[in-house]
């Protein structure tokens, strides 16, 4: 196998809301908040106009690109035996994602994110975990990762216990690990533990720009360059309008973004960009078409709705 993702199962609900939902309901536009009563989350998404669900997750969304880009690929995520947890199987299963963990019923449902688009396309996520935050090392299949050429990860899934000792354990006998930081809100919250895997555990760090400058804590972008240099590990940094670069020793490569595009919403960019930079590095591309890569399937993901290439 080429990658295996191991990231939070959730099963992506995607609804389009006006300016107003956001700030009546005290959302901080563009990022994601977590919700932790599933009361809670179902007050926000019972009036809500549904336009699709899909089997999501961070690195869900990025191992599904892989797959569509013709790599082996196989994934690891908590869901329990209920409707969600069965739709999130199958979803998976149709997209040629090797689904490795066997689901039995959970004191948690199937987790959940809700995807609010507003009309400038960007993305406001809101997410009930459910037994998908649960992950222990019991659900890690070490058999699997030592087969894979590398395994991927998302900060999402960082948390101290048993979801710390699961990554612990897959990072213990993985051949190559990626990690993505996953969201600013992520970082702020686990910034020493993200720090120490950066320097010292990843072969591979994605991070957009203020990701990045909040890790390190720096406003400057050259600091982040030599951070990058320093630890003498890739880092892949996406920079909006500014294209994205990677870091790796002395070398720093850089690409431009794809102009004038139609943008629908942003959801799935970053996920996707991994998987163009990733199919570009698992098959021996140069740094700048790996970059490339990543930057033509994330123009293309914000072209439509959802995290899913039609």
């Amino acid at each position: 196998m080429k990658i295996l993702g191991i990231g939070n199962a959730i099963v992506d609900v995607i609804c389009k809301v006006e300016e107003n939902f956001i700030t009546q309901n005290n959302l901080s536009k563009g990022n994601m908040k977590l919700i932790f009563d599933e009361n809670e989350f179902q007050d926000l998404i019972k009036n809500l106009n549904i336009e699709k669900t899909i089997s999501g997750g961070s690195v869900a969304n990025s191992i599904v690109g892989l797959s569509q880009l013709g790599n082996s690929v196989g994934f690891i995520g908590k869901v329990s035996d209920d409707d969600l947890g069965n739709k999130y199987e199958i979803g998976l299963k149709k997209e040629n994602v090797d689904f490795i963990y066997s689901k039995r019923e959970e004191n948690l449902p199937t987790g959940t994110c809700l995807i609010l688009i507003t009309p400038d396309s960007e993305r406001t996520m809101c997410t009930f975990l459910g037994i998908a935050g649960k992950i222990n090392e019991n659900d890690i299949n070490t058999n699997a990762i030592k087969k894979s050429e590398m395994i991927f990860l998302e900060g999402y899934l960082w948390d101290e216990g048993e979801p710390k000792k699961a990554f612990d354990k897959a990072i213990n006998c993985a051949n190559k690990v990626a990690m993505s930081l996953s969201d600013k809100f992520c970082v702020d919250r686990h910034k020493s533990n993200f720090y120490e895997l950066v320097k010292n555990k990843l072969d591979i760090t994605f991070a957009n720009e203020e990701e990045i400058k909040s890790l390190i804590n720096t406003e400057k972008f050259n600091d982040v360059i030599e951070f990058g240099k320093q630890i003498k590990k890739l880092l892949v940094i996406t920079r909006g309008e500014k294209g994205a670069i990677s870091i790796y020793q002395d070398n720093v490569t850089e690409v431009g973004i794809t102009k004038n595009l139609s943008l629908v919403d942003l959801t799935g960019a970053g996920d996707l960009f991994a998987s163009g930079y990733l199919h570009g590095y698992l098959n021996n591309f140069s740094q700048e078409d790996c970059l490339k890569k990543g930057t033509e399937m994330s123009s293309k993901i914000i072209q439509q709705i959802g995290a899913r290439l039609n």
